[in-house]
């Protein structure tokens, strides 16, 4: 039992993965559950797109220009500098909010997730964006086809 104590504590001082003590499983299970409350991929966002699944709207918070040079098919353009609950109030507080931006150094769906959920929406960020749904092989929109929360002039 000793040898393997002294091993273990010989490992963790030349790791950098063991030099942190994982946690127990029961608190993991916790953590990776609540992390799945906040995020999703983008294939399970195709996957549900395609089976028809209505219980969550797909919003691009990126500019609208990178909005018009390609997006998730149906997805609403809602740049997130532009979100309160003005631009918001066509939303439905009934469905799942899915944020996604332009990939994995990019904020903007982190940003806009911030602000709908302190609007009272259920969000979830799609993780990796435009690159992760591109790379899966998932097919774009390009233009304005898609709807648009207009953002009334203010006076």
């Amino acid at each position: 039992m000793t040898a393997t104590l002294e091993t273990i504590s010989h490992a963790q001082k030349r790791s950098k993965v063991l030099e942190t003590e994982a946690g127990d499983p029961a608190s993991a299970a916790e953590h990776f559950r609540s992390k799945l409350a906040f995020e999703t991929d983008p294939s399970d966002v195709y996957t549900d797109m395609q089976n028809g699944e209505t219980g969550f709207i797909v919003i691009d918070a990126r500019r609208p220009e990178s909005y018009a040079r390609g997006h998730i098919p149906g997805s609403i353009s809602l740049p997130y500098r532009t979100i309160d609950a003005e631009t918001t109030a066509s939303l439905p507080k009934d469905k799942v909010l899915v944020t996604y931006c332009a990939g994995l150094y990019c904020n903007a769906s982190t940003k806009a997730a911030a602000k709908l959920s302190a609007l009272g929406f259920r969000v979830k960020e799609m993780l990796d964006g435009l690159e992760g749904w591109t790379r899966e092989g998932f097919p774009l929109e390009t233009g304005g086809r898609s709807m648009t929360v207009q953002v009334p002039a203010r006076p």
